[in-house]
């Protein structure tokens, strides 16, 4: 890998931890309204994480990857700041789905 590959390589993995810092600092944001706004959430990362690894001969499993990217166990992540999704969002998210 040249110098310069490797400053980009630096460069984007810095952004991507800043951008993960910008999710768990903007907890309120739920998963359902990024769905809907952006057609992502912190789960489709996780899975991205997961593949990515994966495709670099690293395995690791979707708990793992989703404990990386929420900073905390996914099941905790959800107790504490997961709100029920509004049955507006519900049938939105549907509809796209369908």
């Amino acid at each position: 890998m040249s110098a310069e590959n490797d400053q980009t390589t630096k460069i984007e993995a810095a952004t991507f931890r800043r951008f993960l810092q910008h999710l768990d600092n903007n907890k309120k944001v739920q998963n359902i309204e990024l769905m809907l706004l952006a057609d992502f959430c912190r789960n489709c990362i996780s899975k991205w994480y997961m593949k990515e690894a994966k495709n670099l001969g690293k395995d690791i499993d979707y708990d793992k990857a989703r404990e990386i990217i929420y900073g905390m166990p996914y099941t905790e992540w959800k107790l504490k700041y997961q709100k029920e999704a509004s049955p507006e969002q519900q049938k939105e998210f549907e509809r796209r789905r369908g």
